[in-house]
């Protein structure tokens, strides 16, 4: 299969359409969860402006360790209950945080970030990780993001 790149025309939610169509056709059929998350990460990337970094923890039963992404290198591991990542992993919902630096224990994996989102991965009733996008503006994510990846997470859940 080849990936042609277009242009995401129309509103926000045409655009959130169409990403999601990619990502059925991206992972279709394919049950290797590294090569879905991966492409995942670079079709988020590729769509999502003004972040910094997009990719996933996934749970090894103990702890979050880093998977997928595009960005900068990042912190390899992280506790459940710490930072936003390992809170959301651990309340399993979603958290969009407006401004970082404002969060309780926030892990600094790149100082340029200031806002991010992060969304559960639950498979099967069962913790698999969570995706986790920041941004280097406050209050980048809002609550239309938020159901779009939501929606992104439960298609890509099916694949893993």
């Amino acid at each position: 299969m080849s990936f042609q790149t277009a242009a995401y025309e129309g509103t926000r939610q045409e655009q959130y359409k169409a990403v999601l169509d990619q990502l059925k056709g991206l992972i279709y059929e394919e049950d290797n969860a590294v090569a879905n998350m991966a492409n995942a990460s670079a079709l988020l990337n590729l769509f999502l402006k003004d972040i910094n970094w997009v990719g996933f923890y996934i749970y090894d039963g103990k702890e979050l360790v880093l998977g997928p992404f595009q960005g900068l290198p990042a912190c390899i591991r992280i506790a459940l209950g710490r930072g936003v990542c390992g809170t959301s992993a651990q309340e399993r919902r979603t958290l969009l945080i407006e401004n970082v630096h404002e969060f309780p224990g926030h892990i600094a994996c790149d100082a340029a970030t200031n806002s991010e989102i992060v969304v559960p991965i639950v498979k099967d009733g069962a913790l698999f990780g969570v995706l986790d996008i920041d941004s280097p503006s406050l209050s980048r994510f809002d609550q239309e993001d938020q159901k779009f990846l939501e929606q992104f997470v439960a298609i890509l859940s099916e694949q893993l």
